[in-house]
């Protein structure tokens, strides 16, 4: 075993090229299988969501049928949307979760993409994934042919599609509320349209603030040069 007292700059230096490429590759498959499993894992509870909410809407829709749509209906369709609401919320939270976790997978695979331009420039003009770990590199790598519109990355995403299916919940369980308690179908229409435009654009608000966060609290290693590609 070696004694001499070598500093850890130079024991760095000392490590082959091949064998930090083998380690970086290594992360870089872990990071993969990672983001892998949580897409996967979250459209699973999409469709476990949707699967119950379907059900449970056909199911309360037979009960009126059977019951001559009866004031036990209403009541009985204001508890199943109420399961519904929990059940969209609990996977709202889930997407949200997800959602910041691929984009924390993405920033770190930007990383071990300028670990490799280090150790090799010359692929740098080879790779259409961004190797900056900024938010300019993630967007980037989100989408290489140039900027796509932030609009339409939001708006295209799981967590809106979230946001809107509880959102409707949300409406027609508050209208429904507003009918058991006596309230003409004019009102009801009115506050359960309000009451799902409301958490729709809290959803958005707080959608907004956790992504703003996340990069107010991160410092990059290589950032975006100003001039960069």
């Amino acid at each position: 075993m070696s004694t001499d007292g070598g500093s850890p700059e130079g024991q760095q230096d000392a490590v082959p090229p091949s064998v930090r490429a083998q380690l970086l590759a290594t992360e870089h498959w872990g990071l993969l299988a990672s983001r892998s499993t949580a897409q996967s894992e979250v459209l699973t509870r999409i469709s476990m969501f949707l699967t119950f909410t379907s059900a449970s809407v056909v199911s309360a829709a037979l009960v009126g049928q059977a019951t001559k749509f009866s004031d036990a209906f209403v009541l009985l369709a204001v508890i199943v949307l109420c399961i519904d609401v929990a059940m969209g919320l609990l996977t709202q939270v889930r997407v949200l979760n997800v959602a910041q976790e691929d984009l924390m997978y993405v920033t770190a695979m930007n990383r071990l993409r300028a670990a490799y331009v280090d150790l090799d420039p010359g692929v740098a003009p080879y790779l259409m994934a961004a190797y900056h770990d900024d938010e300019s590199g993630s967007e980037r790598t989100y989408f290489f042919f140039g900027n796509r519109s932030a609009f339409s990355h939001v708006a295209g995403s799981s967590m809106v599609f979230m946001n809107c299916a509880n959102a409707a919940l949300i409406a027609i369980l508050s209208g429904l509320l507003l009918t058991l308690v006596g309230a003409g179908t004019t009102a009801a229409v009115i506050v359960g349209a309000a009451c799902g435009f409301a958490f729709l654009a809290a959803s958005a608000y707080y959608g907004y603030r956790a992504y703003a966060g996340i990069w107010s609290r991160y410092t990059p290693l290589s950032p975006t040069p100003r001039d960069g590609p």
